[in-house]
C-alpha cells in the first residue's frame, strides 16, 4: 500500500499544502526556513563561544590565584 499523503505545513493551527503555494508564498517560506536554519546555527556558534569564553576566564582566574612563585616556576620551565 503506497502512502499518497502530501506534505503539510501547519501555521497557527491551520494546515497548508505547500505545493499549492504561489511563487511568492514559496519564496517567503524558503526565507523562513533559511532564517530558522541560520538562527539555529548562530545559537550553536554562540554556545561554542560562550564555553570558550568561560574556559579562558576560568584559566585567567586560576592564573591570578597562583602565588608569584608558582608563576615564576612556570615561566622558567
Amino acid at each position: 500500500m503506497s502512502n499518497n499523503t502530501k506534505p503539510q505545513l501547519t501555521i497557527d493551527g491551520v494546515e497548508y499544502d505547500p505545493s499549492t503555494f504561489t511563487d511568492q508564498q514559496k519564496m517567503l517560506l524558503d526565507h523562513v526556513v533559511d532564517l530558522e536554519r541560520k538562527t539555529a546555527s548562530a545559537k550553536f556558534n554562540l554556545d561554542q563561544l560562550s564555553v570558550g569564553r568561560d574556559t579562558f576566564f576560568n584559566m585567567l582566574k586560576q592564573s591570578l590565584a597562583e602565588t608569584p612563585a608558582e608563576v615564576t616556576d612556570k615561566l622558567e620551565e
